[in-house]
């Protein structure tokens, strides 16, 4: 019989309704059965949900429903990572405050992400922004100030003018202000730092228990905390060049190997040599002032071109008084990284060589290939970075740089430089200590208030939540708390003097370092429920962009050692398992007056030549690369025009079906409406066969044509299962397909009344299989053909079926067959075949007849279950 079309839009908030009334989702702390926490990186509300959410929500969702039938307590919630920039922006933009537009964005992004039909535990639901939240941060600060992992220092920061306010590296684009345009100037302001360079050497070695993460990350983490084996070690100042006091400049190097092919010396425009040189020299002062105006990241100190100045200092070479070295204040050279001070080797570093080429210092190369000639090896444009033999360097000539690097060190070690051994050898880690204090509104207040009398005093516990003030001021640049006429103004909690309280706030990459710890229990009175955290942690499953590698992920894995050292989780790693998807893509489009929103463009293909044209005048367009989805290139989709279209379920399975997870994904409204097209299929075939199966038994066959049917569901079934626990999801997806092109000719025979027993047996057995493995990726659907086929209970609390191992055996095996070792064919034979059958089958292949060409073959090699030669 016809059945009406599959009406998403009818069915999908009919479903969501049903599943929220039995508070389906909702965790139990105390469920009794094994627990899985599945976690997607929480959401900034900017407004609107992209297609990227999608993507990232609905494979959460995947897992999450897939271990609930599983016969897990899932764990899935929601939450918001609701301060920072963007809110204080639109706040000065729109003359509205932050709060109220953050907590709109919320609203409707929650609305939103409820469309997609994700099974969330929103009884759990908390945004950073909420005073709740930040107490309990503060209350966090406090203890980790109480166990001495937390200090303030002064540090120098990106600070712009105009705005008057610190910038992030990220936020100095060509020296600039990214907002105002400003220069940029490197101040020293004192800042509160969290000690993550106590837990260096752990956070580094934890990284090869962490085997459930992609080896990239571990990777990016391992770079990133830089752990360097190397020497510390003094140069003596040539004392007629020196300022004033000045003997022994410091370095610290991981190629001490390579002091042999050294031609200069470079310190940052801060180390108190430059500083002290600078004082009578207004030209190197100029030039010190050009570099603070640099942002201070690596990036920005790799991509800048090279410069620096000739301070006239000199320095001479620790084997060789007569070898000076000039001495050069370089941009390159920060006072955070080692002494602030290197010595640059040209050879052997592309920096220090493009340095030497611009200021015409000298090339030496002391390493070389093991296989090169050192009459004729030099360096010019290319430094070599590679290992090698030793050449050029004395009494190092012939070694490799890990013998010559012991042998520098012993040497140095032994020999004195103003009272004290010329070197030493020293670890160093590239980390440095996480600066949280940021100068604006919207964020945590740092619990601490400041007196005259009693220096920096803690807020006291009773007197938390500190709260941020109402009434503030956006009308001037920097930041309000600072000018507000009472929030700052509090009593000291010890002499009861004036005082100030701190005006900075915490960095947002605080907020969202132990959110996944307060989801396990966000009503508890403290930071955290200690049983409750250690039951579900750590995270069994976290999702989440790559571009959160590094600095979200370590900063998470510090905090939570400190919470364990504050006693407030019994864990040291947050997250067990990691998986970073691939971003969504979509082509560009641009028009004469500039980047045109995909729904604005109609697209026509005529034998493989594509041209594009403006829905609302005809006028052609230029179709440009394909680029993950932003606002600045209009390439965007609003998943609300999908799911009103096509439904939440299309839009999930299209998602997680058109490539590896891990990888980007094209955006096509071909590729949707393909999802929304087997959507629709899926429901007519069963639809129309659904009055026959309905009171059908379930029953899966073993012998006669419906075993087929039955192998392929069960086989299918094993497939999807491991594919799921692999994150596989487009694989699994695959096999639905599969399954559905198999049972496709079985429904009609049912529908159409042709079906025996056994076949109808199978096929409610299969459909119901089909049904259960689809629902993580179209869960409403799922439910719709479960009630159309007669099922009183949900497919949300139905367990995951069993396959029967007989059925998933193949009773066939498909061997290749080589014709004197090489490859020319395949045979099909039965698994059990003796090697009488096997030799018999393969003289019976057509492409073993001609090569043998009515001749008997030498030999035929059989290795069982393997491989069949032929020799001729």
């Amino acid at each position: 019989m016809a059945i009406e079309r599959y009406n998403p839009r009818e069915a999908e908030p009919r479903w969501r309704k049903i599943w929220d009334e039995r508070k389906l989702f909702e965790a139990d702390n105390d469920d009794p059965r094994p627990k899985y926490y599945v976690l997607e990186m929480f959401p900034y509300p900017s407004g609107r949900i992209h297609i990227g959410h999608v993507r990232n929500y609905a494979m959460g969702d995947v897992i999450a429903r897939y271990k609930r039938a599983c016969g897990y307590n899932v764990l899935h919630p929601m939450g918001w990572d609701a301060f920072g920039m963007p809110a204080e922006n639109a706040a000065m933009q729109n003359k509205v405050h932050p709060r109220d537009w953050t907590y709109q964005n919320i609203d409707i992004m929650r609305a939103q992400l409820k469309s997609m039909g994700l099974s969330l535990d929103w009884s759990r639901e908390f945004a950073t922004c909420d005073v709740d939240y930040y107490h309990h941060q503060q209350q966090l600060f406090l203890d980790f100030l109480e166990h001495d992992l937390v200090y303030r220092k002064q540090s120098k920061v990106n600070w712009d003018p105009v705005d008057q306010t610190v910038l992030a590296n990220e936020q100095v684009v060509d020296g600039r202000g990214w907002r105002s345009g400003a220069l940029v100037e490197q101040r020293e302001l004192t800042q509160w730092f969290f000690k993550i360079t106590d837990f260096s050497q752990e956070l580094l070695e934890a990284l090869n228990d962490l085997d459930q993460w992609p080896e990239k990350v571990r990777l990016m983490q391992k770079n990133w905390i830089g752990r360097s084996e190397g020497l510390h070690m003094g140069w003596q100042i040539v004392s007629e060049t020196a300022p004033a006091g000045e003997t022994v400049l410091e370095v610290y190097t991981t190629r001490p190997d390579t002091l042999f092919g050294a031609s200069f010396m470079a310190i940052a425009a801060d180390h108190p040599l430059a500083v002290k040189a600078a004082e009578d020299n207004a030209d190197l002062a100029a030039f010190c002032d050009q570099c603070r105006r640099m942002g201070t990241s690596v990036a920005a100190l790799e991509t800048a071109e090279k410069q620096g100045f000739d301070t006239g200092i000199k320095v001479r070479h620790p084997f060789d008084p007569d070898w000076l070295l000039p001495v050069y204040v370089a941009n390159f050279v920060l006072m955070d990284y080692g002494t602030g001070a290197i010595f640059g080797c040209p050879s052997g570093d592309q920096r220090d060589l493009d340095f030497a080429n611009k200021y015409g210092l000298p090339v030496t190369a002391v390493v070389m290939p093991d296989d090169a000639d050192a009459a004729t090896f030099q360096i010019t444009e290319e430094a070599y970075v590679g290992d090698g033999v030793m050449i050029n360097s004395r009494f190092l000539d012939g070694m490799s740089p890990g013998d010559a690097f012991d042998e520098v060190a012993n040497r140095l070690e032994s020999i004195e430089l103003d009272g004290k051994p010329q070197a030493r050898r020293e670890t160093n880690y590239r980390l440095r200590d996480w600066g949280i204090s940021r100068q604006r509104y919207w964020g945590c207040p740092i619990p601490v208030i400041h007196c005259d009398s009693c220096g920096v005093v803690p807020v006291p516990r009773s007197d938390l939540p500190v709260e941020l003030p109402d009434d503030i001021d956006f009308e001037k640049p920097g930041n309000p708390l600072d000018r507000h006429p009472s929030w700052r103004s509090v009593a000291c909690p010890k002499c009861g003097a004036d005082a100030r309280r701190e005006t900075d706030t915490m960095d947002t990459f605080v907020d969202s370092s132990w959110y996944f710890a307060r989801f396990t229990a966000p009503k508890s009175p403290e930071p955290t429920e200690a049983a409750a955290a250690d039951s579900w942690l750590p995270v069994d499953q976290y999702i989440g962009g790559i571009e959160h590698a590094i600095l979200h992920l370590l900063y998470s894995r510090f905090f939570t050692r400190a919470m364990r050292i504050a006693g407030h989780v019994g864990i040291k790693e947050p997250f067990k398992g990691l998986f970073t998807q691939g971003m969504v893509v979509h082509e560009t489009y641009k028009g004469d007056e500039g980047w045109l929103m995909p729904a604005d463009v109609r697209v026509e293909e005529t034998e493989g030549d594509r041209r594009a044209y403006r829905l609302d005048n005809g006028d052609e367009v230029t179709i440009g690369s394909i680029e993950k989805m932003s606002k600045s290139k209009k390439n965007v989709v609003d998943p609300d025009d999908i799911i009103d279209s096509c439904g939440a379920d299309a839009a999930r399975f299209f998602m997680l079906s058109d490539s590896p997870p891990e990888r980007d994904v094209i955006w096509t409204e071909a590729g949707v409406d393909g999802a929304h097209r087997f959507v629709q299929r899926v429901w007519r075939l069963l639809g129309e066969a659904a009055p026959a199966l309905k009171s059908a038994h379930a029953a899966p066959a073993k012998q006669g044509e419906a075993a087929e049917i039955s192998k392929a569901a069960h086989k299918a079934l094993k497939a999807v299962g491991e594919d799921l626990d692999k994150l596989a999801f487009n694989k699994a997806i695959a096999r639905m397909h599969e399954l559905v092109n198999t049972l496709a000719a079985p429904l009609s025979s049912v529908a159409g009344g042709r079906a025996d027993a056994a076949t109808l047996a199978a096929v409610r057995d299969a459909v119901d299989i089909l049904i259960r493995i689809m629902a993580p990726m179209t869960p409403h659907l799922c439910e719709e053909c479960n009630t159309l086929l007669g099922g009183n209970s949900l497919i949300a609390q139905s367990q995951w079926p069993q396959f029967d191992k007989e059925l998933v055996v193949d009773d066939q095996i498909t061997l290749p067959v080589q014709i004197n070792g090489k490859k020319r064919g395949d045979l099909t034979i039965a698994r059990d075949a003796d090697q009488v059958a096997v030799e018999t089958a393969v003289l019976e292949l057509a492409v073993v007849q001609a090569a043998l060409n009515g001749n008997a073959p030498r030999k035929i090699i059989v290795v069982p279950q393997r491989i069949v030669n032929v020799v001729l």
